[in-house]
């Protein structure tokens, strides 16, 4: 029988414009010592963000390049610079600190799993993937 372990996961949101509060969930970057496991999943839905930015024009590009930059620091790419090369907890929790930016975490909720990379596939479908 597989083995219950222990995750951790956040929401990445992308915040169009601050000043409204609203946001599209993104992403989901999950974490679980105990498996050894950190993994994230991204889809930046353009059409999502721009109406909520109205008619204000939204940096689409800037977006999606900070994003892969934070999939890289989550895969260890050393590409990514110094926060690359720290341990999967230490980049976890680089990767889920509050920012005030356009591109912010949910808070850090909890769950147990025996398959961490099923979970975070889950939880895309669940809290970000608009597929039916």
């Amino acid at each position: 029988m597989p083995k219950r372990r222990a995750f951790e996961y956040a929401v990445i949101r992308v915040v169009p414009r601050i000043e409204r509060g609203e946001f599209v969930n993104v992403g989901v970057v999950l974490f679980s010592r105990a498996a050894g496991f950190l993994g994230c999943r991204i889809a930046l839905d353009q059409e999502r963000l721009q109406a909520l930015a109205g008619a204000e024009p939204f940096p689409v590009t800037a977006i999606d390049t900070h994003l892969q930059a934070m999939r890289a620091v989550c895969a260890g790419d050393a590409a990514a610079g110094p926060i690359a090369s720290l341990s999967q907890s230490e980049r976890f929790h680089w990767l889920v600190s509050p920012r005030s930016t356009a591109i912010q975490l949910s808070p850090v909720h909890g769950g147990v799993t025996d398959d961490p990379a099923e979970a975070l596939q889950r939880l895309f479908a669940t809290l970000v993937s608009t597929r039916e």
